[in-house]
């Protein structure tokens, strides 16, 4: 990698709620329930925004797009993440690689994280073994042992763009 390079990460957790869609990594997993929040709550492309914005010395998601802010209500997450890639840009960097943790009791998430990565990776224009995304239980323990919701963590490594 030529120039300077950062590393940031980034935390995100929801609890379920029913009646909602769940969308990790943009993409939508069946279950009976999904993540509450004030856009569509997607844990794992939140966390990925906050390493982003975390290693450009940016501000996180939360100053830059407001809960209490009705742009925001039911947002697309990637689509966040598209203005976030823009921030970035504008400070003259770029996303080199991403990897990612998604922690949950249930659903079971091993057979949607290839596409959770495939759409993460178009997103930010990177091929598909530049991201990661895997996914582990908490074993029963905690809040999200009891299945009360999900959390994902997320490391990103930008550079300079040339």
């Amino acid at each position: 990698m030529a120039g300077r390079v950062r590393v940031g990460i980034g935390y995100d957790v929801h609890r379920f709620a029913p009646g909602r869609r769940l969308v990790l990594g943009g993409v939508t997993v069946p279950h009976p329930r999904g993540l509450a929040g004030h856009s569509d709550a997607d844990a794992l492309t939140h966390a990925v925004m906050d390493a982003v914005l975390g290693a450009c010395g940016l501000p996180d998601i939360g100053t830059l797009f407001p809960a209490d802010d009705p742009r925001y209500e039911g947002a697309d997450s990637l689509q966040l993440l598209d203005e976030v890639l823009a921030r970035a840009r504008a400070r003259g960097w770029r996303v080199a690689q991403v990897d990612c943790v998604l922690v949950a009791q249930e659903p079971r998430l091993g057979e949607f994280l290839a596409r959770m990565r495939e759409t993460l990776a178009a997103r930010m224009g990177l091929g598909v073994d530049a991201v990661g995304v895997k996914a582990t239980t908490p074993e029963g323990l905690g809040a999200l042992g009891r299945a009360e919701g999900v959390a994902a963590l997320a490391v990103a490594l930008v550079e300079t763009v040339e």
